[in-house]
């Protein structure tokens, strides 16, 4: 897992995983994918799509945690503060060995560098939320999120997956 690496893929992913337009019912077709995907795959997870004004989809999965919904928020007001993924900023630090407490002074009770948190970004307007999965590790929560905007948008998923 070359950080580079990770970042330039990352940079990508952001870069064509963009709506020309996202309205609620996107959520919930973004939502649901995802939820299908995990109840297939059998991943205890929790989903949230949420636009900076509303929580518009959530769901949790036999097997999430109590943990998970902290995640989701921790992992989501990063995205918020930052514009760009979660496990970006993450891979960012890490390769600054920082962290974002001494970086930016944002406590870690309140954000998190950890990957699943993915912005939604309509061309031309900028990020209006973020779509977030917790309860795998943080690579898997980020591809997984990843996979599904890419199926959503008609992208190739394989090209815009991390490498293993």
């Amino acid at each position: 897992m070359n950080i580079d690496k990770d970042l330039a893929r990352i940079a990508r992913q952001e870069q064509e995983l963009q709506f020309e337009r996202f309205d609620l019912e996107t959520a919930w077709e973004l939502g649901s994918l995802l939820r299908k995907m995990a109840v297939e795959r059998k991943l205890g997870v929790v989903i949230d799509v949420t636009l900076f004004s509303m929580q518009v989809f959530y769901a949790a999965l036999d097997g999430a945690t109590p943990d998970n919904p902290n995640w989701v928020r921790r992992k989501r007001n990063t995205v918020f503060r930052l514009f760009k993924s979660s496990y970006a900023t993450g891979r960012e630090l890490a390769k600054a060995q920082t962290n974002l407490q001494a970086k930016l002074g944002l406590s870690d009770a309140d954000y998190a560098a950890h990957g699943g948190s993915f912005p939604i970004v309509v061309k031309g307007t900028g990020c209006i939320g973020a779509v977030t999965v917790s309860g795998l590790p943080q690579r898997e929560d980020h591809n997984m999120v990843v996979e599904a905007l890419a199926i959503l948008l008609g992208k190739d998923r394989d090209g815009l997956k991390l490498e293993d």
